[in-house]
């Protein structure tokens, strides 16, 4: 037998509930490691060098995700490079949009639909080169996604009536995974696993405690190792200026709008941190807190030490002036709601990530002399895929496109109104729940936010694009059946039969 005719024999053997997920896994990863070679050992920012700092000098710190300091570690300590850590991640990132295809048939999504918009995110030059980044963001997106696909699979069934009332080992086993990395992974990021675990709760009876339990025992476990295991092993706490930062900025844009509003002991306690023309000068420009914290005038030791009557005052701004908190809330976590960016003069525009790695690693100089310095930097394995991959990316920084390719809020957008079609064309009223993961990134970004990043809001556009394949599924359930039940609260046996042999038919 010819090498050809194995090859053509091979789809037969693979069972037909997988061949849709495989074929997925396989065609995602190709363009991942496409990305993966142009960029060897992968994309990498200043804080790709503070990760690699802190791991190879036992100087842990829990101001970034300690989960994800630990695969650096890992990474570097067996294979004294990062490449290893990035193709990890492009592997589980197939994987998930593998699953999530999976998931989608439960909906009545064929894979012809749900496979080019599972490939588009491994190909697109935003999604595709955004997973071989060394960041913390890319893990806490793969889980992000993964609670999405896992949600998918149950809702799917609960909308088909064929919902048991107990999700599969497996199915439990993905969601625990993900709800853990969404917490560890982001330091803010439990209200995301939060808000996605109370929309499952809300439309799968029978599961509720269990998965309540799940979202209870995860947030725990994220509290217990920040504030108890943590500094039990030596990791040292973020400093108090950091932890506070966003509160300082919103005093500094209270005090450049209204300045009359603080008394001369406020304005005395703000000028041991930094000149009052700091305040009022970094206060103008509402839509990034990087302009006071990083000021050449800011003193970090004097934010850390005066933090609790900053905070007080803070508090008591918040209780006379909330419009003024609220405000500088809303215009620093844009990201999160706006779809256009902000001004250009005020660094409002999305900020997006160079493919070039400097040679001074961002002016970070305690890297210098370090045994894993020769890590950081650019190591392409084709000089033609590094050329490629990068006019990829410049074609996709069109500034008229920005708002598409780059910003998260279209696409929360997108999800609500997809969701919300399929869900009145099905009568099915639990598909709503769909939308607990970019709802709950939306919230979260708009909540506390230091700076309009593309990488907070990656996740929904991610899901967004997994989303553009309930279109077809749509247009044939425009009007719901007369006898389907409002609110998924139970079929009869004849209704979920329909409804699964008319599934089991698209697929």
């Amino acid at each position: 037998m010819t090498a050809a005719s194995v090859a053509r024999a091979l789809p037969s053997r693979v069972p037909p509930a997988r061949r849709l997920p495989l074929a997925v896994f396989l065609s995602c990863q190709a363009c991942y490691l496409f990305w993966w070679a142009a960029f060897h050992p992968g994309l990498m920012s200043v804080d790709s060098v503070v990760y690699t700092w802190q791991v190879t000098t036992d100087h842990w710190r829990a101001d970034h995700s300690v989960l994800y300091n630990a695969l650096v570690w890992l990474s570097l300590r067996a294979t004294g490079d990062l490449a290893a850590l990035t193709l990890l991640q492009t592997l589980a990132m197939s994987a998930v949009l593998a699953h999530a295809c999976a998931g989608l048939r439960t909906l009545g999504v064929r894979g012809r639909w749900s496979a080019p918009a599972a490939v588009a995110c491994a190909a697109a030059p935003p999604l595709g080169s955004f997973v071989v980044f060394v960041w913390k963001d890319v893990p806490f997106t793969i889980c992000a996604v993964l609670v999405f696909a896992v949600s998918v699979r149950l809702v799917g069934r609960r909308a088909h009536g064929t919902w048991t009332g107990r999700p599969g080992r497996s199915e439990l086993v993905l969601l625990c995974t993900g709800l853990l990395g969404v917490d560890l992974f982001r330091n803010n990021g439990f209200p995301v696993a939060l808000i996605a675990a109370l929309a499952l709760v809300l439309v799968l009876p029978g599961a509720r405690l269990l998965i309540a339990g799940i979202a209870a025992a995860t947030t725990a476990l994220t509290l217990l190792l920040a504030l108890v295991i943590h500094p039990a092993v030596g990791i040292e706490q973020p400093n108090k200026a950091f932890l506070y930062n966003l509160h300082y900025a919103d005093l500094a844009v209270t005090y450049a709008q209204d300045p009359g509003r603080f008394t001369p002991d406020d304005r005395h306690l703000m000028a041991q941190v930094a000149p009052l023309s700091t305040w009022r000068t970094a206060g103008t420009n509402c839509y990034v807190s990087d302009v006071l914290y990083y000021n050449a005038s800011w003193n970090r030791t004097e934010a850390a030490r005066f933090s609790e009557p900053l905070v007080r005052l803070w508090w008591r701004t918040l209780r006379e002036s909330p419009q003024r908190i609220l405000d500088a809330r809303l215009c620093r976590g844009h990201i999160a709601w706006a779809v256009f960016p902000g001004p250009q003069d005020k660094s409002a525009r999305t900020w997006t990530y160079d493919t070039q790695i400097p040679a001074d690693l961002w002016g970070y100089g305690a890297i210098e002399g370090n045994p894993y310095r020769s890590a950081l930097t650019a190591r392409p394995l084709s000089s033609t895929l590094h050329d490629t991959a990068t006019f990829g990316r410049s074609a996709f920084l069109v500034p008229q496109l920005e708002w598409l390719l780059w910003r998260g809020a279209i696409w929360c957008y997108a999800i609500y109104a997809l969701v919300v079609l399929l869900a009145r064309a099905r009568g099915r009223r639990c598909l709503l729940a769909l939308a607990g993961v970019p709802l709950g990134a939306q919230l979260t970004v708009l909540a506390a936010n230091p700076a309009p990043c593309f990488r907070y809001m990656a996740a929904p556009m991610f899901i967004g694009a997994l989303c553009l394949s309930l279109i077809p599924a749509i247009w044939p359930n425009r009007a719901p059946h007369p006898d389907r039940v409002d609110s998924c609260a139970g079929a009869t046996d004849a209704q979920s039969s329909l409804l699964t042999t008319e599934n089991s038919g698209r697929h």
